[in-house]
């Protein structure tokens, strides 16, 4: 994978963190398609907010398929490929956060699925490209309004 994040992350904004950033090292992660890092130290202004630990993981991972598709034959009378499977890479972040005081951490989990057509790495490289840029440019664009949505409901 040419997937290698460098320490820290810079977060983005959101509502109480001032300049947040995330320091890791490297974890194992659950499988061996993947890659994982832990956070071991926060740095701006995190009230509150707790690095990795074994009762409350904060750790982000990245997973490639184990075994990747190919696309299929074209139909020879019409030309069409009935069935595309999809090749499906993820990112996932998990944060130990309570559920109420005095009660065990809870894992919340944030997953982005990127399901990309066999055959498209080829052909379209370019639009899955412009695919990805969009979407993680949205997700930062928004971090402070997704935060808020996540805390207060209101959309």
């Amino acid at each position: 994978m040419t997937i290698s994040v460098t320490s820290p992350i810079t977060g983005t904004a959101q509502t109480g963190l001032t300049a947040p950033t995330y320091t890791h090292v490297a974890d194992t992660p659950p499988t061996n398609n993947g890659r994982q890092v832990a956070v071991t130290a926060l740095g701006g202004t995190q009230a509150g907010v707790n690095v990795h630990s074994v009762a409350a993981p904060f750790t982000v991972s990245w997973f490639r398929p184990s075994v990747f598709k190919q696309l299929g034959k074209a139909n020879p009378v019409t030309g069409l490929i009935a069935n595309v499977p999809k090749n499906q890479y993820k990112v996932i972040t998990r944060k130990g956060v309570l559920p109420l005081a005095g009660q065990p951490y809870q894992t919340l989990q944030i997953t982005s699925i990127v399901d990309v057509p066999a055959g498209s790495d080829l052909a379209d490289p370019a639009n899955i490209r412009a695919a990805l840029s969009a979407h993680i440019g949205a997700l930062s664009q928004q971090s402070a309004g997704i935060g808020d949505t996540a805390v207060n409901g209101v959309l």
